[in-house]
């Protein structure tokens, strides 16, 4: 079990907060707004009314050497920054945040936050990726240029085994399992010997630019 520290209680920081509470995390979420807290407080560990640009009203309610801090601070870039200045300082171990725009993910990247979340621009080159082709047909963003994607199999592949594909070898991709839509089951680290069929789809995991010529390339 780690402990999180969720600072912001938008629609962002506090779905995060009940998913990672639901998870047997403990979670501490943490608002300026009553209101914000009040909706999460039966769903996390402590939900905490308190400014969390204070370094000491953090300090205060636990943060100190917290495994993970998540900053969600809306459209307030200021509060964004010093709150994660405040958690640095808390030795807070790894720092999230949510971010606005490229110029906010900058900064908040110069600090040494770990990894910065634009939920807005995910959501629209997840849609983008899967408009692309109809071979993608989900799609998980991991870092800048690379993700997961759920692949159909193309009518090119049909019969033929990964052996025989040779995926990572002509496209840089990895196969992550192979699903069968027809019985919903899931099988990691495939058979590289196995035919594939009409009813199978990829997790392939790679650049977006190499899984989009292995979408499109006959």
């Amino acid at each position: 079990m780690k402990r999180f520290v969720v600072v912001g209680l938008g629609n962002f920081g506090s779905s995060i907060a009940e998913a990672l509470y639901g998870q047997g995390h403990e979670v501490i979420a943490v608002d300026p707004r009553p209101d914000s807290v009040d909706r999460v407080a039966a769903v996390v560990t402590r939900a905490a009314v308190a400014d969390g640009k204070s370094l000491e009203a953090l300090r205060r309610i636990g943060v100190k050497g917290a495994d993970v801090g998540i900053v969600s601070t809306g459209d307030d870039i200021t509060a964004s920054i010093l709150a994660a200045m405040a958690l640095r300082d808390l030795e807070v171990k790894e720092i999230y945040a949510k971010v606005i725009s490229r110029d906010h993910a900058r900064v908040m990247e110069r600090m040494g936050v770990n990894e910065t979340v634009f939920p807005e621009r995910d959501s629209a080159l997840g849609l983008a990726a899967r408009l692309s082709g109809s071979a993608v047909l989900n799609y998980v963003r991991l870092g800048k240029g690379f993700s997961i994607q759920e692949m159909g199999v193309r009518d090119d592949w049909i019969g033929k085994s990964l052996r025989e594909l040779e995926l990572r070898k002509r496209f840089s991709i990895s196969v992550i399992a192979q699903h069968d839509m027809l019985t919903d089951q899931i099988t990691s680290a495939p058979d590289p010997d196995a035919r594939l069929r009409e009813s199978d789809t990829l997790l392939v995991a790679g650049q977006d630019e190499d899984l989009a010529r292995a979408a499109r390339e006959a």
